[in-house]
C-alpha cells in the first residue's frame, strides 16, 4: 500500500456532502424511499441498496429503465415530496459544529453539494441548525453525483482551485464525485477515500495538522 503525506493547511476550501455527511437524516431517506416503493411496486431492498448518495432522478432512472422522462420526472418529484415534511428526527452530525466552527474562526470558505432539490436542503440544514454560505443542489446541475459537476461549480463559486479543496462524503457515489473533480477526498463509515475519518470532529483535529492519505 503506498503513501501520500499530505499537509491539510494546504486546503483553501471545504465541500461538504449533505445527507450523512452534515446531517443526520438516513432515516427519514429510508422512511421516504420504502414509502416511494410500496407507491411504485418497486423492491425497497433494491432502492436501499443504491439510493444513498445519489439524486432521485437519477436513482429512480436505475430503478425504472423502461420508464419516460415525463415518467422518471413525476417519479422523482413524488419521492421528494414524501421527504419535504419529514424533518422530526433531523439533526446535525456529530461534531459538525466543531468543524464548522473552526472552518469560520480560520476563515477557510466551505460549501455544501447535495442531490437533494432547493426545498429539501434547506429544510434539513434549517433543522439540523446549519447556514451554509454556499449552497449547491440538484438544481443547479445537469448531472448529479457520481459526475463531478457540482464539486466542480462550488469551487468556482468560491473562488478557489479544486486541487486545493478537500471534499467530505459518506457515500461511493460522492467519493467518486470528488475524485473525479481532481479534489482530495476525507469519507465517513468507512467509505474509501483518500483520508478516512470517525466523525466531523476527528476532521476538526486533523485539520491543522498532518495527514497520511492514501491514494
Amino acid at each position: 500500500m503506498s503513501g501520500k503525506r499530505t499537509h491539510l493547511t494546504t486546503i483553501d476550501a471545504v465541500l461538504f456532502d449533505m445527507d450523512g455527511t452534515l446531517v443526520n437524516s438516513d432515516a427519514a431517506v429510508e422512511r421516504a424511499w420504502m414509502a416511494w416503493a410500496g407507491e411504485f411496486s418497486v423492491d425497497p431492498a433494491a432502492v436501499l441498496a443504491i439510493a444513498h448518495g445519489t439524486s432521485a432522478l437519477h436513482t429512480i432512472r436505475q430503478l425504472l429503465p423502461q420508464a419516460d422522462a415525463a415518467t422518471v420526472a413525476a417519479a422523482a418529484a413524488r419521492q421528494l415530496a414524501l421527504q419535504y415534511d419529514d424533518l422530526a428526527d433531523v439533526v446535525a452530525l456529530r461534531g459538525a459544529e466543531e468543524l464548522l466552527g473552526l472552518l469560520r474562526r480560520c476563515g477557510l470558505p466551505w460549501a455544501v453539494v447535495t442531490g437533494a432539490d432547493a426545498p429539501l436542503a434547506k429544510a434539513r440544514l434549517s433543522a439540523a441548525g446549519i447556514r451554509a454560505p454556499v449552497l449547491l443542489t440538484v438544481d443547479d446541475v445537469t448531472a448529479g453525483k457520481p459526475d463531478p459537476e457540482g464539486y466542480l461549480l462550488a469551487a468556482r463559486q468560491l473562488g478557489v482551485n479544486i486541487a486545493r479543496c478537500l471534499v467530505v462524503e459518506d457515500a461511493e457515489a460522492g467519493v467518486a464525485a470528488g475524485r473525479a473533480a481532481g479534489a482530495m477526498v476525507a469519507a465517513l463509515k468507512g467509505v474509501p477515500a483518500d483520508l478516512a475519518i470517525q466523525d466531523l470532529g476527528d476532521l476538526a483535529r486533523q485539520l491543522p495538522g498532518l495527514a497520511e492519505v492514501v491514494r
